[in-house]
C-alpha cells in the first residue's frame, strides 16, 4: 500500500515550488521602468511620474487560463525588496482578484477590504467609495496596485470603471497599476486610448517544443528526482503534454505534478506516458481513442473542438463578429 501521507507531503512541495522562466526578466523589466531607483539602482517605493502632471504608468499581463501569468506577478512582487514592507507593517503592494460578478462598486468594496478597512456603509454611492479608497491607498502609503483576472472589471460600468483606473495614475498620490487578465482585457482597454497610452502590454506566447521542450524535459526530470520517480523515457512526452495543456505554461506545470502523483500512487518507480494519459482521461473525460498520450497522431486531437468553444461562448449581438483568440 502507498503510503498517502508522504506523497501527499511530496506533491504539495512540488506545487508549492515557483517554476521561473525567461518572461521573470520580460516582467522586471516592466517594472523597473515604473518605479524609481536609488544611488546604487536599486529600486525605490515611489512610482516614477512620465508627465508634467505626474501621471504614472502601468502594466497590462494578458495571457490566457492556465498561462500562469498570476502566478508571476505575484512572485516578482514579493521578491522586490522595495516594496516589502511599509511603515504599517505590510507590502506596499496591493493584489486583489477581481470579484464576479464585477461592478464598479463591487471591485471598490473588494479593494477597500483588502486595504483593512472595515465598516463601510453599503448605501454609499460608488465614486464616494473610490475616492474613500484612494485616501485608503495614500495612507497606507502603497506604491503598486495589481488587479488580476481584470477582464471581469468590464461586464458593466465600463466607462466608469475606465475612468476610475485613470484617477488611480494622476496626482500626488498616484500609483503604478497592473491589470492581469485574458486578450479580452487587451480590446477593452484599447477602447480608450487615453488609458490605453498608460500601460505597456506583456503577452504570455504559447508554448514550443523549439524553444521550452528542454527546459520542460528538465523541470520533469527534476520533479521526478525529487520523489524518487525515474523520468520518462518515450521522446514525445514534451510534445504531447504541451498538446494536452493548449500550450500554456501553467497548465503544463500542473499536468506533470499530476502525472507524477498518479504515478507515485500507483509505486510503479517511474513516470511514463500512461499516468499523463490517467490524468488527461480524469481532466478531459474523453476516451481512449481521442486520448493525447495514446493515440499515435495526437496533434490532430484538437483538445477545445470548435463546437465546445462555440457552446461555451457567450451569445453575441447581431452583427458582432468578435472572436475569443486560441492559443
Amino acid at each position: 500500500m502507498p503510503d498517502h501521507e508522504a506523497i501527499d507531503r511530496q506533491v504539495e512541495t512540488l506545487r508549492n515550488m515557483y517554476v521561473g522562466s525567461e518572461r521573470d526578466a520580460e516582467f522586471a523589466s516592466h517594472l523597473r521602468r515604473l518605479l524609481k531607483r536609488d544611488a546604487e539602482g536599486a529600486l525605490r517605493p515611489e512610482p516614477c511620474k512620465f508627465t508634467r502632471t505626474g501621471e504614472t504608468r502601468g502594466i497590462l499581463h494578458i495571457g490566457e487560463p492556465g498561462s500562469g501569468k498570476s502566478c508571476l506577478v505575484d512572485h516578482a512582487l514579493a521578491k522586490q525588496t522595495g516594496l516589502a514592507e511599509g511603515d504599517f507593517g505590510q507590502p506596499l503592494y496591493l493584489s486583489c482578484s477581481v470579484p464576479s460578478p464585477a461592478t464598479f462598486k463591487s471591485v471598490t468594496l473588494a479593494l477597500l477590504e483588502q486595504t483593512g478597512y472595515t465598516g463601510t456603509p453599503k448605501r454609499m454611492e460608488a465614486w464616494s467609495l473610490w475616492q474613500l479608497l484612494r485616501e485608503r491607498l495614500s495612507l497606507l502609503g502603497i506604491v503598486v496596485l495589481w488587479l488580476d483576472e481584470a477582464h471581469d472589471l468590464f461586464c458593466a460600468d465600463r466607462t466608469l470603471i475606465l475612468r476610475a483606473i485613470k484617477t488611480l495614475m494622476q496626482g500626488d498620490d498616484a500609483v503604478v497599476v497592473i491589470l492581469s487578465g485574458t486578450e479580452d482585457l487587451w480590446r477593452v482597454i484599447r477602447t480608450d486610448p487615453q488609458v490605453q497610452r498608460r500601460f505597456s502590454v506583456m503577452r504570455w506566447s504559447p508554448l514550443t517544443v523549439e524553444r521550452d521542450g528542454e527546459a520542460f524535459r528538465d523541470l520533469t526530470g527534476a520533479f521526478c528526482s525529487r520523489v524518487g520517480l525515474s523520468s520518462p523515457v518515450e521522446g514525445d512526452v514534451i510534445g504531447r503534454l504541451f498538446h494536452a495543456s493548449r500550450y500554456r505554461f501553467g497548465r503544463a506545470i500542473e499536468m506533470i505534478i499530476n502525472a507524477i502523483e498518479t504515478a507515485l500512487l500507483a509505486e510503479e518507480g517511474h513516470l511514463g506516458l500512461d499516468h499523463f494519459a490517467e490524468v488527461w482521461a480524469m481532466a478531459e473525460g474523453a476516451p481512449a481513442t481521442e486520448n493525447v498520450f495514446w493515440v499515435d497522431r495526437w496533434w490532430l486531437i484538437d483538445p477545445d473542438p470548435a463546437e465546445e468553444v462555440e457552446a461555451a461562448a457567450p451569445t453575441r449581438k447581431r452583427g458582432g463578429a468578435n472572436r475569443r483568440a486560441r492559443a
